[in-house]
């Protein structure tokens, strides 16, 4: 034993010398670059800067850990990160504030809040998509952000049983702690809140790196990452440990909540800003959702430059939101592509489910063709008529929800078939509408010229964003797309940046052809919805072209598409500029029908509404991306009130429980239904329709007949084994279930 001990241990230290080498350099060098970077060029900051940089970056660590911690849990990216804090940060505001208890009593009793959250939302909602697909756990936490804050939107002012238990609070209330420290360093002022966050973050972090690295629980929560299948097998309880990690994720969060309203505030309704979640998704980028050392210190890291930048003199914030999309955008080039996808990562594209061609032994037959017809003729008609029982603001909105199908479209070519997801759709989506808008109304040009260079620029600049993807599996795409979302409106459609190439605040609908007036509501609503089935049945043909079937091959099995002799990288980058074109096409005709371009519609939460209305409508399906545009847009702009949020939160998860493969799926079972009735009724057998269960059986059964009556003539004839052999193709051609073609 001891020689083979040695001699591993000699191995070892041969082989891990190197990397070691490698390892420590790799930590070496962006430090020394964001050292650097703060204190000589090109942000030179004092000292006092650079440690408040720590403490927010410090605080962007705890989100960007529990973030990776889920990840590795659930294979999915955690968009209720930050929100998972925010129900019992405000508890805590309230409790303290409002009603006046203790600070310490008010942070205790947040905290146990926090780990009701976490236990909740894992045991109610994560676990119920425990074998769904890993694309709607990640929309799943979308409803679960939204529910999240809908619920600390209301707490202040809470009524059970007509009595208020809560108040109301400020906009941004502060929580002062209740000891008083104040010290300087430089030309920089510490609070007693900034030294509660030098404290809590390290003892944080630490105690979580020392429960994963030597308690039994951390064993197995690192066990589960791995080969969470393999793990339920031997015995080790995976959704307890889940359960476990949700529970520290919403802990972190909370700590992070906390620290900032100690700090700068809690702005109700929005705990974590889009520019803080992004950094912690970038910081986790950067550790590849893995590291967790590696994340912490590019949380840090982050934190640093943020603040260096913020003093700079003539620093604004978007400047800020541009490097963090620099950032992100180069540790997904720099980061080495992985070798292999984990357990969790295979089940991915499950969800999309393309809705089958009716099998042609049904396609003729009249109550199916007619059935058909008068389905696309109703839906053509109520769209057709829809003007006349709409008001003009109706029919304003109207336009909108065609948009925004255009917009489900471009989704459903990317991610739907692609496989490659994109949180950032919107930004695509503006910048069509800052180059249509600006040729139209700066240089006069004719809105289809505007619409043609408008769709060839978003499709140059999404091929740009999405190269990347074609290095990094995974969910890593969706991060670099929500950072592109946010520079996309803070920066690049911010008048202060881009006055004279931007459009004006008022924009006029131009004559199309200088000949057709498009300016009413009614006129323009046709024109967008001509649009609308242009692009839908463009994206029709591309699915049946051998482009399209070669990104479903290029979704299903990479490896196995490049065998065949596809070239896996072109075609992908094909797939992102068709969808970046759609959604810029989409943002021309959205900038003239808002008749003039703003930065909101743009804002990176809208991108994530876009991409839950595709999931909710069906990913594989075109008439799904229509349908989820109805629903979700529909419902936000034609239901009144509280009725509006069967779109979002509570209703898209309602909607994920019911159909995980989207309404569209639903719709086509329920079409599949219906053939199979007709099929019974018609006495037809279409295995295709009945999973071919029912040819399973009849072939089974004849083949055990046939089987019997063989046994029988071998038993009777002297030579059994030829009579037997002689029976079997007999009985094979006798049986319908071989000889009915199938389709």
């Amino acid at each position: 034993m001891e020689p083979a001990t040695s001699g591993k241990a000699t191995v070892a230290g041969r082989l891990t010398a190197p990397a070691s080498s490698r390892q420590l350099l790799a930590w070496a060098i962006p430090i020394a670059v964001v050292a650097f970077a703060s204190l000589v060029w090109p942000f030179p900051a004092p000292i006092g800067i650079v440690l408040f940089g720590v403490l927010e970056g410090g605080r962007i660590a705890l989100l960007a850990i529990g973030i990776a911690l889920v990840y590795r849990a659930n294979r999915v990216i955690n968009f209720a990160a930050g929100d998972l804090g925010q129900v019992p940060g405000v508890l805590a505001l309230l409790l303290v504030l409002d009603l006046g208890w203790n600070y310490y009593i008010g942070a205790v009793v947040g905290l146990i809040a926090a780990i009701v959250v976490g236990v909740l939302v894992e045991t109610l909602i994560i676990r119920r998509f425990f074998k769904a697909p890993r694309l709607i756990l990640t929309v799943a936490t979308i409803g679960v952000s939204q529910l999240l804050t809908v619920i600390a939107l209301r707490m202040p002012g809470w009524n059970i049983f007509g009595e208020q238990i809560f108040g109301t609070l400020d906009f941004q209330p502060t929580l002062t702690p209740p000891f008083h420290i104040d010290f300087g360093l430089g030309q920089q002022v510490f609070h007693a809140n900034d030294v509660l966050t030098l404290v809590l973050v390290p003892l944080c972090l630490g105690g979580l790196a020392l429960f994963l690295r030597h308690s039994s629980v951390g064993y197995g929560i690192r066990a589960a990452a791995e080969r969470a299948d393999r793990a339920s097998t031997l015995g080790v309880p995976v959704k307890r440990l889940h359960t476990i990690v949700w529970v520290i994720a919403a802990v972190l969060s909370y700590v992070a909540v906390f620290l900032q309203a100690g700090g700068v505030g809690l702005p109700i309704g929005m705990v974590v800003s889009p520019t803080l979640l992004i950094a912690a998704l970038g910081a986790a980028v950067v550790g590849r959702f893995e590291r967790l050392p590696t994340i912490t210190f590019a949380a840090i890291g982050i934190g640093i430059l943020d603040q260096v930048m913020t003093f700079q003199p003539n620093n604004k914030p978007a400047y800020n939101d541009l490097m963090l999309f620099a950032v992100v955008l180069v540790a997904l080039l720099l980061t080495r592509r992985p070798s292999f996808t984990r357990s969790g990562e295979v089940s991915t594209w499950q969800a999309v489910r393309e809705s089958r061609p009716i099998p042609p032994e049904l396609a003729q037959l009249p109550e199916v063709k007619y059935a058909n017809w008068a389905l696309g003729a109703i839906v053509v008609l109520f769209l057709v008529t829809l003007p006349l029982w709409l008001s003009e603001a109706q029919i304003n909105l109207a336009s909108v929800v065609i948009i925004f199908a255009i917009i489900g479209i471009s989704l459903v070519v990317l991610t739907g078939w692609a496989g490659q997801v994109s949180l950032g759709q919107m930004a695509f989506a503006g910048v069509g509408a800052a180059v249509g808008g600006a040729l139209t109304a700066n240089h006069g040009w004719d809105l289809s010229l505007a619409l043609l260079v408008g769709g060839v620029i978003g499709a140059v600049i999404a091929v740009i964003i999405g190269y990347p993807a074609i290095r990094r599996r995974g969910f890593t795409l969706a991060v670099s797309t929500l950072a592109f979302a946010l520079v996309m409106s803070e920066y690049f459609l911010n008048r202060n940046y881009f006055e004279s190439l931007l459009p004006g605040i008022r924009i006029e609908r131009p004559d199309l052809f200088g000949v057709i007036d498009i300016h009413t509501e009614t006129r323009y609503y046709f024109f967008c919805l001509v649009c609308l089935a242009l692009m839908y049945f463009c994206a029709k043909g591309i699915r049946k072209s051998r482009t399209g079937r070669a990104l479903v091959a290029i979704r299903e099995n990479e490896n196995a598409a490049r065998a065949y002799g596809i070239n896996a990288t072109r075609t992908t980058m094909a797939a992102f500029a068709i969808s970046g074109f759609m959604a810029a096409f989409a943002g021309v005709l959205f900038v003239h029908q808002q008749s003039g371009l703003g930065s909101a519609p743009f804002l990176p939460v809208e991108s994530l509404t876009a991409f839950a209305m595709v999931v909710i409508g069906g990913l594989g399906s075109l008439a799904g991306a229509l349908i989820g545009a109805f629903y979700v847009r529909g419902a936000e702009y034609f239901l009144p009130g509280n009725w509006a949020l069967l779109a979002t939160s509570l209703g898209l998860l309602l909607v994920l429980f019911v159909a995980p493969g989207g309404v569209g799926a639903a719709l086509a079972d329920a079409r599949d239904a219906y053939l199979r009735w007709v099929a019974n009724r018609r006495g037809i057998l279409v295995p295709s329709l009945v999973a071919d269960r029912r040819a399973d059986d009849d072939h089974a059964l004849s083949t055990a007949e046939s089987s019997v009556a063989a046994s029988a003539n071998a038993a009777a004839s002297p030579n059994g084994s030829a009579a037997a052999a002689d029976a079997a193709p007999v009985a094979a051609a006798d049986d319908p279930a071989v000889t009915e073609p199938t389709t």
